[in-house]
Order: structure tokens, then sequence, then C-alpha cells
């Protein structure tokens, strides 16, 4: 059986030079990141989610959500299960066992609407989680300082 990790949403940075989002995730008992680029679409999906905003017509997330919830699925986690050639695989875990195939970035969009916990595979994490110094912390508060302050139209091109 593969170890679990579970992991918490940091939110979303842009990366320079070309600014793409990079999806921030960190073990909730432990101190490894894991970052994982994803699309622009995503990204503002997510922040819509985390900053509580709501448009006038649903994204394709919400609809997620909608559908789920109209059919009585439940989703029991959302699982970053493989890196492969530098691409990271998610699965969503349904409550009655099956294993749904999806993007990292569609899943977490999809956690964060859900209530769903966020877990990676201990080997993932090995491979490209980040390991962070305490002596670091000092960092990673100035980057949830500047979470905090951006915006879903940052993400925006």
């Amino acid at each position: 059986m593969t170890m679990m990790r579970e992991l918490t949403l940091i939110g979303i940075r842009m990366e320079s030079p070309n600014r793409a989002p990079v999806m921030m995730l960190r073990e909730t008992e432990g101190y490894r990141y894991l970052p994982i680029s994803i699309g622009s679409v995503e990204a503002t999906a997510i922040a819509y989610e985390e900053q509580g905003l709501r448009p006038s017509r649903p994204l394709t997330h919400d609809l997620m959500r909608d559908l789920v919830q109209a059919f009585g699925v439940h989703i029991e986690a959302v699982e970053i299960v493989e890196l492969r050639d530098a691409v990271f695989y998610a699965e969503l875990v349904l409550a009655n066992g099956a294993r749904v195939s999806a993007r990292p970035s569609d899943s977490v969009a999809l956690a964060v609407r859900l209530g769903t916990p966020i877990r990676c595979t201990e080997e993932v994490l090995r491979e490209a989680g980040i390991a962070t110094p305490e002596e670091e912390q000092a960092e990673l508060e100035r980057f949830r300082e500047f979470l905090d302050s951006v915006a879903p139209e940052d993400f925006s091109s």
C-alpha cells in the first residue's frame, strides 16, 4: 500500500520570468512544499474560491461541484499519485471506491470547493517536494502576505 501524506493548499504564486502560475501545497504534518505549475484558468478558479468571489455564471469547477452534489457522489479525497516526465497525475477517490484520473490543478480546484482532503504519495513528495528549513519560515510568511494581497485578475492574460 502506498503511503499518503495530507497536504494543504497554500495558494497560487506567479513564477518569474514568464509569470507562470504555480500552485503551492504543503504537508499538514511536515515541512515539505509541493510546487506544481498550472494553467492560468485553473489558477483563477482556485484564487476565486480562496477569496470567496462568486462570478455571475458558474466556472467549470463550480459546475463540476454542482454535478457531483446533484448526483449524490461523495469525493473522499484528491490524491496526487504520480510524477512522470515532469507531469503530475492525480485521482479523485470516490466513496464507492472508484478512482477518476484528473489533473492536479482541476482536482485541487474541485477540492477547495467541496472541502475535500488533498493527499500526495510519499514517493512524489520525495521526488518533487521542497524541504524548508525553519530559518526560511520568515520568507514563507512574506509569501503568505503576498498571497493575501493578490487578486484573481492578476492571473488573467
